[in-house]
């Protein structure tokens, strides 16, 4: 195997995605400071409406205007001050990532919620979440497809001569998938998605975006198999939460990428970050368990944080990104 079959270098680690804070031009600086090898676009939730996952996915939506009721993202029937928001927050972030890596000519990735995700969380104008018809999550799917696929050729504008992978974050696809998302009244749940057609939607997505793509849940229950048949080119999850090896180690097998979520997202009872040595022995252990080579280890494995870090500190989060960048460093001298 070489590195040639991945789209990041051997040993590389990367965020997930969130960090806390409000100032973009810090965010990116330590992004990109402590992530050489893979770094990714910030999203900073503590901005408010339209930096948070939700909103800055639904921004992304063509001809599907959304906005904000009652707390709550809907569609609306015509593009307002919520979506200009989250729009202007996106293209804020997009001119920043342009100022201080303009030169960068590795693997830059980006975030965006997945189509199942937002259908749980948005609303469709008359009530309930887009889920509950399924028609018009399919329509979401095309929408987000064709809004990723300008929001990535923006990134390419910006950063030529990087090479941009997508991160589609799909926290919300185990319940979909088992029925368990609460209707508004939380009286009841909405039907279960079956995996054949999650899996073609995803696909859908996955395979009209245009660029490599990787589906990150960080739930228990991650369905690897499903995310396999996508054509994704790799999983991220919460390593603390695999507990059953065996469809990991057959989608590793198969060619499957891993964004190996090893270094927790808040301090553990000791109150320090973890060393880049317990990192580094976290992914080593996994993959002993599962049986592979050492070898392919740091060229199939990207080290990254459990999740995203919008809820610890700002020494923290550097931290654990320092410690996973030096985490993938130590795996690809072994």
């Amino acid at each position: 195997m070489t590195d040639q079959a991945w789209p990041w270098p051997a040993g590389a680690a990367t965020g997930i995605g969130s960090l806390p804070g409000t100032d973009i031009a810090e965010a990116q600086r330590i992004v990109l400071g402590e992530l050489p090898a893979l770094p990714h676009l910030p999203e900073l939730p503590a901005r408010g409406p339209g930096a948070d996952l939700i909103g800055r996915g639904a921004g992304l939506l063509v001809e599907l205007p959304v906005e904000l009721y009652a707390a709550r993202w809907r569609i609306a029937p015509r593009p307002g001050r919520d979506l200009r928001r989250a729009r202007d927050l996106m293209e804020r972030d997009l001119d920043q990532l342009a100022e201080q890596a303009e030169e960068y000519a590795g693997p830059i990735k980006v975030q965006a919620a997945g189509p199942y995700t937002l259908a749980a969380a948005v609303e469709l104008p008359i009530g309930g979440r887009l889920l509950r018809d399924p028609g018009a999550v399919r329509d979401l799917a095309g929408s987000l497809t064709e809004g990723l696929r300008g929001h990535l050729a923006a990134v390419a504008r910006r950063l030529p001569r990087a090479s941009v992978l997508l991160q589609l974050d799909e926290p919300s696809l185990p319940t979909v998938l088992a029925g368990r998302v609460p209707t508004e009244s939380g009286l009841g749940v909405y039907r279960a998605v079956q995996s054949e057609d999650a899996a073609a939607l995803l696909r859908s997505v996955v395979e009209g975006v245009g660029v490599p793509t990787v589906v990150h849940c960080c739930a228990s229950d991650v369905p690897i198999e499903l995310i396999r048949s996508t054509g994704a080119v790799g999983v991220a999850l919460d390593l603390a939460l695999v507990t059953d090896l065996d469809p990991l180690g057959e989608a590793i097998d198969a060619g499957l990428g891993l964004l190996a979520g090893a270094a927790p997202t808040s301090p553990p009872s000791t109150g320090r970050a973890p060393t880049s040595a317990e990192v580094a022995q976290r992914v080593r252990q996994l993959w002993d368990r599962l049986g592979f080579p050492r070898s392919r280890l740091a060229e199939q494995v990207v080290v990254t944080p459990a999740c995203g870090l919008a809820g610890a500190t700002p020494a923290y989060a550097r931290a654990v990104l320092a410690a996973c960048r030096d985490a993938g460093r130590r795996l690809a001298e072994d």
